[in-house]
Order: C-alpha cells, then structure tokens, then sequence
C-alpha cells in the first residue's frame, strides 16, 4: 500500500544529486511530469514487469536483487538519497526489451520521485541528445564486443579441444598404421614358414601336436607379466643361449620375441620334446612368426581401443547426440575433458582425481558444464606453467549437504588478494595481452550461477589456489538459455 501520488517540490529535487545542475524550467518539467510517492514496506517492483517508472530515492531504504536459480539474491541495499533503480534504459526505446532487470521493495516506508519511463525517454531524448548517442554507443558497443569476444573465447576454446584430440588421436593412429605394415611382413614370413613345414617329411600327427602348441603358446601370451629392461635382458640371454645350444639359425633374433609371448626355457623344453628333431627348427620360427602376428594383433587392437575411447570422450565432451538439459555423472564430464585437454595439460602436471564415489547424477546442461571444466583447468594450467615448471593439478568431487562440490586445485603462484574481486568481472584477465580475452570465468559464474542455480568461488594462497563449483542435486526448474556474452 502506498501513500498515493504527491507534488514534487524543485527546491528538494534540486538537493538530489542526480538533478542538481538542472535549471529551474527543468525542474519545473520534472515535477509536472512526474510525483513523489510514498511505499509501505514491501516490493516497489517485480524483475521481469514492464519498465513503467523510473524511481530516485528521497527518504527510506530500498534492496535490489535478482532471480539466480530460481532464488532470488540481494545485490544491493543502500539508504543513499539519490539513488535509482526502475526504466533507466527507457531512452533506449525499441532496441531493448523494456523491462525491469530486477525487483525493487523497500524495508521501511520511503519516499520516491517518480518518473514515467515514456516522459524519462523523451526528457534524455531532447536536453541531452549528445549524451543519449554517447549512451547507445557505449550500452551497444559494450555488448556487441562481448558478443565478438565471447564468440573468439568459444572459437579459441574449441580449437584448444580440436588440437589436443588431434595430437591425442595421431599416437595411436601411427601405432595402428606401423603394426599394421609390420603384420604384412610377418603374416608373408607365416606362409613361407608353413609352406617349409608341409613341404618337410613329416608325419600328420607331428603338424597336429605343433598346431596344438601353436595354440597353447598363443594362449600364453596373454598371460605375459610386464618385464623391466633387466629382465627382460636376461631372459633373452637366456633363450638365446638355449636356441643356440639347439643350433636354431637366427636365435639371438627370435629371443625377444619369444619373451615377449612369456615364454621360457621351460617351455622350449616341452616343445623339444614334443616333436622330431628335425622339425624343430621350422617349427620355432613358425612359433615366432606366430607370435610376432598375435603381438602386432594386440597392438592394433590397442591403438583401436585407444581411439574408441577419444572419439567417446569427445562426444561426451560435445554432448553433440545428447539432451541439453539430462542428469548427468560429473565424472563422466571431468574425465571426458581431461582426456580433450591432455595434450595442452603436458607431461609437467601431474593430474590427481580425487573423486567421490557415492556421488549421485545431477540434472544440467552438460556441454555448458564442460565448457566450465574447460576454462577452470586452462587457467590452472596456464598459472602453473608461468612459474616456469610443472606442478599438480587436483580435481576432487565430494556432496556438500544438498550441493554437489567439484573443485579445481592448482600449485601455482596464486591469485594477488587485491584482484581476487574482480576475477569474475567480463574482460578481466591477469594473462599477458593477447593471451587471454577475459571472459573465460565470467562465462563460467554465468554458466554455474544463472544456468545452475549453484555457486562458483575461488580461494587462493601462493602454491594452493582452489576454484570450486557447486552444483544443487535437486535444483528448481531449468533456467531460460544462457544469454550470449
């Protein structure tokens, strides 16, 4: 309830700050436009109405805030006479929406002047006209730099990922293709192998017990136990001597081989003993061969595996055939990033997940929230790598009450306490100029905040500087798409 419209004096106008170097005729236009109101504790008004007024404050105490997630959030609570609030962009006419951008009450019975936003337009439109083109410029170019910027930061970020899944996919690919020209060679030397066999005086049942060997010695091979070099070593000092002992031609060649398969003396014994003398010989480079295929078989398949899972993790990264808004597994979305940004991450950091297994699905855009892991482990990394070395990169999940908590530790320098504030501010960045567009943790708080509904901070000391995001397990209903930079 209000106290219902009243006159305006010029004389009080003329002591708020906003009005004071108006003349007299200008304050006269003001009062026959406008009055003074008074509000009852309560709202003044609501973020998303129609932009009817704008409100400057004579007396009381007024709280701004806006709807983050669904809950509305203070921002900001001042007894300042002079302050306003309400259509302030009236003069903007069409070329924004003309809405409150967010809700006004007032703690105690205040006093207004208020100025329909129709009357505000056309007063700014003809005593200031330099001054409303100054603001549009400047209201106009402000956003579209944000545009272009924000567009350059995904562009930048995108051909981070593209690069690091490149080089990621160019290992095992090169791996495939030289096993693969490796297996032509030795599947050549099998049929020449079997052709010296079958051509040999054997008998049937000496080629079925080497078949069944063959198949026994494939079997093994699976079974191998990792050797270091000095094993590895001796157990190839010690075939090659058996083989030589043997007169087996080649057999400093085929001992590698055969301890790659995990085979030993005591299997070169069982199959000594198992076929003629004679035969031995063919039969141990067919072994060899054999064996030398099933490894460079293994090898293909790993590599294959290999880009499987990269080209699982970049569709897990892109949520290019999934729902924007599902449940989602947190880990699943930190792994898939990590494995985009291994290659740009390097062999310097060491990378530490310390994950919370009970940790449940939470509903949310995922490709947004991996664009939020993006930007986090980027900026660890980059303040890693200024000190000139590696460091440690920690990721650790755990449920905190009814949020779920990821955080980003890093062992860098840390973040100087008198720029802490401003981290999140659009266009910041401590990066060196053209190292960074600012807008990377700005899109981020937006992404958590007004997506999510959920909080993103940051604590910092020289050596252990942590981001951490949280993430409401039950949130309200889905935000409105997130507005472009």
């Amino acid at each position: 309830m209000t106290g219902g419209p009243v006159r305006c004096e010029e004389g009080e106008l003329r002591s708020l700050f906003l009005f004071e170097k108006l003349g007299s005729d200008q304050l006269a236009r003001l009062c026959r436009d406008g009055h003074v109101e008074w509000f009852d504790p309560g709202p003044v008004y609501r973020e998303g109405d129609p932009a009817a007024n704008l409100y400057v404050l004579f007396q009381g105490t007024v709280i701004l805030s806006r709807t983050v997630g669904g809950q509305e959030v203070d921002f900001s609570r001042t007894s300042a006479p002079g302050v306003y609030a309400g259509a302030f962009q009236a003069y903007l006419g069409d070329q924004v929406p003309q809405v409150y951008n967010n809700s006004m009450r007032v703690t105690e019975r205040s006093r207004f002047f208020v100025l329909p936003a129709e009357a505000f337009a056309q007063i700014m439109r003809g005593w200031f006209p330099m001054a409303v083109h100054l603001l549009e410029g400047l209201f106009f170019g402000f956003k579209n730099t944000q545009e272009a910027v924000g567009q350059r930061e995904r562009l930048l970020a995108l051909g981070s990922a593209t690069a690091g899944l490149t080089h990621e996919l160019n290992n095992p690919a090169a791996a495939a293709v030289r096993a693969a020209a490796a297996l032509r060679e030795r599947i050549a030397a099998v049929r020449r192998e079997f052709g010296e066999l079958a051509a040999g005086p054997h008998r049937g049942e000496d080629l079925a017990r080497l078949g069944e060997l063959t198949d026994m010695t494939v079997g093994r091979i699976g079974q191998a136990q990792p050797l270091s070099p000095l094993q590895a070593a001796d157990h190839e000092d010690e075939l090659g001597d058996w083989l030589e002992e043997h007169g087996i031609e080649d057999g400093r060649q085929l001992a590698p081989v055969l301890v790659q398969a995990n085979l030993g003396t005591d299997w070169l014994n069982r199959i000594a003993a198992a076929l003629p003398e004679d035969m031995l010989g063919s039969a141990l480079n067919w072994l060899g061969c054999t064996v030398e295929t099933e490894l460079l078989l293994n090898e293909i398949d790993d590599a294959t595996h290999r880009i499987s899972a990269l080209v699982g993790a970049a569709k897990q990264y892109t949520q290019l055939d999934r729902a924007p808004y599902q449940n989602a597994d947190v880990h699943e979305l930190l792994d898939s990033t990590l494995m985009m940004l291994a290659a740009k991450i390097g062999p310097n950091i060491t990378v530490v997940r310390d994950y919370d297994p009970t940790l449940p699905r939470i509903p949310g855009y995922p490709a947004e929230l991996n664009q939020v892991w993006t930007n986090l482990i980027d900026n660890a990394v980059w303040a890693m790598r200024s000190t000139g070395s590696g460091g440690t990169l920690t990721v650790r999940t755990a449920q905190d009450g009814d949020h779920v908590l990821v955080e980003f530790r890093d062992t860098g320098p840390g973040v100087p306490p008198e720029v802490r504030d401003r981290v999140f501010d659009p266009f910041f960045t401590t990066k060196p100029v053209g190292e960074g567009t600012g807008l990377g943790l700005d899109i981020s708080w937006r992404i958590i905040v007004n997506r999510h509904g959920g909080d993103l901070r940051l604590a910092s000391v020289p050596g252990d500087t942590r981001f951490q995001v949280r993430l409401p397990i039950n949130p309200a209903t889905p935000d409105t798409p997130l507005e472009q930079p």
